[in-house]
């Protein structure tokens, strides 16, 4: 669902903020070096949506975890709601969302 919350500028304008709403737990498993990891942070940070974020490569069993969910060993991964998604697909992860 998509939000707008009108805001007042410096310049006292006013200006729409969109964000996103999810009922959706989003999870990103990723590593400090991946740079598409940070990409999918960046996005969803952008639209606003809530993760958790899980660094492999300080969790052992999460990334022995991820490779059960995902059947892969490549990162990012995300999961949202149910469904795996590995690597950064934006449409994918648009239509996880539902956005």
């Amino acid at each position: 669902m998509l939000l707008a919350v009108e805001k007042l500028t410096y310049a006292r304008t006013k200006v729409l903020e969109y964000s996103y709403m999810s009922d959706k737990q989003v999870t990103i498993y990723g590593a400090d070096w991946c740079g598409f990891c940070h990409t999918a942070m960046h996005y969803l940070d952008d639209k606003k949506i809530k993760y958790n974020y899980i660094d492999i490569d300080k969790d052992s069993s999460a990334a022995k975890e991820v490779v059960e969910k995902s059947g892969q060993r490549g990162i990012p991964v995300l999961e949202i709601g149910k469904e795996i998604i590995v690597g950064f697909d934006r449409p994918k992860i648009d239509n996880a969302l539902g956005i």
